[in-house]
């Protein structure tokens, strides 16, 4: 299935960036950011996060989704190709890896999906009288997560199986403006309530103090990272999916753009409503961190909409019915980058690749939730803070120095005689590489 004539495309520009988008936009905005914010000073982290996006994420997007809309292939061939006949291995290798990254991403984040698909049933439930039924679905257990995560699951598979356009592109249309429509409407109710503005300033208002702190800066690196899904291939994959000749500076910018801001959102509405459940004489803070970490939303948050009442139930569901929404936008495209790489190197057909791909995913999930303890936590911490930052050097590499044996962007540059796209490509090639190092010396040391 090599023939350009054969593969799938977005067939917008709009297409494009909705789905890249609600790739970028998941459980690491909604679920991960305001997390990771309220335990690192709020405004600082913030402010660290936007550093580091434009520095270091909004680039190694730019490289991953350049390197495959130029290939026109998924991210294995993309990689072995970029790399030339002398380090061609290398780069196919590098596009395994990321492919087991993708299957990593898959097998703790249907996980905490199915997580947010219960608790949005339970207020469902509750609202429609049953009890038991609703307090099952929003207690955390083994059994409900060997339910509720191939749901989530077969709900991925569902939609790749269709295809680019009429599967990823439709969907993500359709998607995409119904979770920020959700986003808005819930800061407007949560900022009206007593407690808000505590919030808001804790999150607004940086202590600039904190932001040198090594441990602060790696978080905000890995969330950025995570949050824009970079390094496992799938804005590679969505990029090769994009026609040649597209201004992807633009593209990339709003994609960028728009992740960031809904991670912000994120922010002005959980961190808000944590203080509003404060306010209401519920624990949630203990020597400035959140109690439960990660856990917490699901456990302080669903009190804080039940002590609203019968709307505040749904209230609940808006929120994890949103929450749900994001993680589906970018399950898909988790999910696709192995799909692609079956479809288009083993010829294998997309109905079966999708289905035989689900079922690896499954039983990685499986898996953690048979060794939760030990395995959930690592799992998420090797992908977010080791291997998509080096996926994301690797790309650096391929893009400043290992294409065609020079820099692919300047030689570009110079072709098109454009001086932004020179400076770009040497920034890429230099500074880029230089300031992933130094933060992974800093961690190390």
């Amino acid at each position: 299935m090599s023939s350009a004539t054969t593969r799938d495309s977005f067939h917008s520009r709009i297409g494009f960036i909705l789905a890249a988008a609600g790739s970028a936009i998941g459980l690491g905005n909604i679920w991960g950011f305001p997390t990771q914010a309220a335990n690192n000073g709020g405004g600082a982290f913030l402010f660290v996060y936007l550093v580091v996006t434009v520095l270091l994420a909004l680039p190694a997007l730019y490289a991953e989704v350049y390197i495959g809309n130029q290939a026109q292939k998924n991210p294995v061939s993309a990689l072995a190709q970029a790399c030339g006949e002398r380090f061609h291995n290398t780069g196919r290798n590098a596009g395994i890896i990321g492919l087991f990254g993708a299957v990593m991403m898959l097998s703790f984040y249907t996980i905490v999906a199915g997580w947010m698909l219960a608790h949005a049933l339970s207020a469902l439930f509750e609202l429609l009288g049953f009890i038991d039924i609703s307090v099952w679905l929003s207690t955390s257990s083994t059994l409900r997560n060997i339910v509720f995560t191939p749901i989530f699951i077969i709900l991925s598979a569902s939609i790749i199986h269709r295809g680019v356009h009429a599967g990823i592109e439709r969907w993500s249309s359709r998607l995409m403006p119904v979770l920020l429509a959700m986003l808005v409407g819930l800061i407007v109710y949560i900022l009206q309530q007593d407690g808000a503005q505590a919030g808001v300033a804790l999150y607004l208002i940086p202590d600039f103090a904190q932001v040198t702190n090594p441990k602060l800066i790696i978080s905000a690196m890995g969330q950025a990272f995570f949050s824009l899904s970079i390094g496992v291939g799938g804005m590679m994959v969505y990029g090769s999916y994009m026609k040649k000749g597209q201004d992807l500076g633009k593209l990339v910018l709003s994609i960028a753009a728009l992740d960031t801001f809904i991670a912000f959102l994120a922010g002005l509405l959980i961190i808000p409503a944590l203080f509003v459940a404060q306010h209401a004489g519920q624990e949630v803070f203990t020597d400035g961190h959140l109690i439960g970490e990660g856990q917490l939303i699901f456990s302080i948050l669903p009190s804080l909409f039940a002590s609203m009442g019968s709307g505040g139930l749904f209230v609940s569901f808006s929120f994890f019915a949103l929450l749900s929404i994001a993680a589906l936008t970018s399950t898909i495209s988790s999910t696709e980058v192995p799909v692609a790489y079956l479809v288009e190197d083993k010829s294998m057909s997309r109905k079966r690749a999708t289905w035989l791909i689900s079922t690896v995913v499954l039983v990685a999930s499986m898996t953690l939730v048979a060794f939760f303890d030990m395995l959930f936590g690592l799992v998420i911490q090797v992908l977010t803070t080791i291997l998509q930052p080096l996926m994301s050097l690797f790309y650096f590499l391929v893009v400043g120095w290992i294409w065609q044996r020079g820099n692919k962007l300047t030689d570009m540059a110079i072709l098109q005689k454009n001086f932004k796209l020179k400076l770009f490509g040497l920034y890429l090639r230099y500074i880029c590489p230089i300031l992933l190092i130094i933060v992974f010396i800093n961690v190390a040391f």
